[in-house]
């Protein structure tokens, strides 16, 4: 058979269904593999860094490496900040990318990049293909390296000559795998702290969003009555409307929740990732840390954990949950106050009436449009601060955000990729103007898919996170504003429905409508920031401080 028949092979027995990408002439062996394909849909999108989003969350929701195509050169090249997204965000991806001939090309150096070299620094693995024969086994090693913990992204190149190779190799089928589990005494070392502090809370990370894991820290949370927080893309692990959500890190220092890890005496830390912002910072007389994980800390002058409970997370959780006794001396009377308190501050603004639309207003109208396990996916921009301290997640991967990379330009890209994974379910992309304007020519996918997805566009005609900081240290206004289209026009072009939001009032009821018709709506929101600084730094820190 033709080695890219045999690659398609490969993939179809890795469970692929989508290969998101652009294929060039370079590829032109594997899009006809391709064609034959029953199990697997090529989605042709218009820009390839939009396919790599698009594949890193596809393999953020199902566990399974998303898969992406690109030819050479540029094509390549545009995978660089999708494969940079899905590596530090720990979403499994395999990219595909095509090559000149290797044995007997004539066109010099023209399109002739490195991408193999250029790709090592941002994957687990990446490899040229130099003959059929290596197919089957590079293929099993990749999708192998993208979905073990951490999982991350991986590369292979197929040149067009090896593409149309003739070969008899067969597929290698995946081995089964069970992960390492923590050892005994490092059970024993946690359960014994947690038994014998005062004020233990447990703090939820990125890599606790596994189903199991948040099976088993539902069970411990019930059981034990230990209060939690997370870290932005530890948001849904656990369903925040119970009475012992704390609150989510989404600021560096000062807000409510930082209060709570004040008062806390040990932190059950679940799933930390050093690529998020801290979520608090440790000290030589201070918390003391049990470090649950699946791999060992990264050690660093703010992050040295006493305990470290080192294998998979779920069993490590449940070997605590059956040998922990609860105790009677622990006391989470300051967590709750401080919580009560919090809770406060985030219900203020929910009904604000002013134009354009207040932050607060506008999460609170979102958080009531959206079905209780409908998805948001979030582009990068001040918003996600305001969603991420004012959205109640109720489920996990719920809330699509992205505090690793935090690249602009995956919002729409994600929900796209979380509305062919979820077709039943609500999802909503929510976008700056700038960020949506960094991919917005995927309206035209999104529209030939039949997708029924929301676009809600936050306009505020700037790089409004970067003024935000620009004034809060001081700085002149200058550089960050720009022009926009007239965005019902601009979804309308695409055949998308377009909406304008012209008072407070209308929003609401036009994400319902939307959310309750077929097609894809664009939603144009002006969004108000001007008050980031006197909520965000100003007035939260002098209120939790004075809790």
């Amino acid at each position: 058979m033709k080695a890219s028949d045999l690659f398609v092979q490969a993939l179809e027995k890795e469970g692929v269904e989508y290969v998101f990408g652009i294929p060039g002439e370079e590829n032109l062996d594997f899009l006809d593999s391709l064609s034959r394909s029953k199990p697997i849909r090529l989605i042709l999108t218009r820009h390839e860094q939009a396919a790599g989003f698009m594949a890193a969350t596809y393999g953020r929701l199902t566990g399974k490496a998303g898969v992406c195509l690109s030819t050479l050169g540029p094509g390549a090249t545009n995978f660089v900040t999708a494969a940079a997204y899905a590596q530090l965000g720990g979403m499994p991806m395999l990219m595909i990318t095509g090559q000149k001939p290797i044995k007997t090309s004539k066109q010099g150096q023209f399109q002739i990049v490195d991408i193999v070299d250029m790709m090592r620094p941002l994957t687990k693995y990446t490899r040229q293909l130099v003959s059929g024969a290596n197919i089957p086994s590079r293929v099993r090693e990749a999708f192998r390296l993208a979905q073990e913990e951490k999982p991350g992204a991986v590369h292979l190149e197929l040149p067009e000559d090896i593409a149309r190779e003739d070969t008899d190799e067969s597929t290698i089928p995946a081995s089964l795998v069970r992960r390492p589990i923590a050892e005994e005494k490092s059970i024993v070392a946690a359960i014994n702290e947690i038994e014998s502090a005062k004020h233990p809370l447990l703090l939820v990370g990125a890599g606790a969003n596994r189903k199991l894991t948040c099976k088993m820290l539902r069970m411990f949370v019930e059981k034990f009555g230990i209060p939690f927080v997370t870290t932005q893309m530890g948001k849904g692990v656990l369903d925040e409307r119970g009475p012992l959500f704390l609150g989510n890190a989404a600021l560096s220092s000062g807000d409510f929740v930082h209060r709570a890890v004040e008062a806390s005496d040990l932190i059950i830390n679940v799933g930390h990732d050093v690529v998020e912002k801290p979520p608090f910072f440790m000290c030589a007389d201070g918390v003391r840390v049990i470090h649950v994980n699946f791999s060992s800390a990264s050690v660093d002058p703010v992050y040295f954990p006493q305990v470290e409970v080192v294998g998979d997370i779920a069993n490590s959780i449940w070997q605590i949950c059956e040998r922990l006794k609860k105790q009677s001396h622990w006391d989470f009377s300051r967590f709750l106050e401080v919580r009560e308190a919090g809770e406060v501050h985030l219900l203020e603004g929910a009904d604000d009436q002013r134009f354009p639309v207040y932050p607060q207003r506008l999460v609170a109208d979102v958080r009531r449009a959206i079905e209780r396990k409908g998805i948001i996916a979030l582009d990068n921009g001040v918003y996600k601060i305001w969603f991420a301290r004012n959205y109640k997640a109720h489920a996990p991967n719920t809330v699509l955000l992205d505090n690793a990379l935090a690249s602009m330009g995956a919002g729409l890209p994600s929900a796209m990729a979380a509305k062919l994974v979820h077709p039943d379910q609500h999802v909503m992309a929510i976008c700056g103007d700038g960020g949506f304007m960094m991919n917005s020519q995927e309206l035209e996918t999104a529209v030939r898919l039949k997708l029924h997805l929301v676009v809600l566009i936050l306009r505020d005609d700037a790089y409004g996170m970067i003024k935000w900081k620009q004034a809060h240290m001081g700085l002149k206004d200058y550089g960050l504003d720009y022009g926009n289209p007239d965005f019902v026009k601009y979804a309308e072009s695409y055949g998308a429905v377009g909406h304008r939001i012209t008072t407070a009032d209308q929003l609401l009821p036009t994400m319902q409508k939307a959310l309750g018709e077929p097609n894809v709506h664009v939603i144009e929101v002006p969004v108000d920031y001007t008050e980031n600084d006197r909520i965000l730094n100003n007035e939260i820190q002098k209120r939790s401080a004075a809790v």
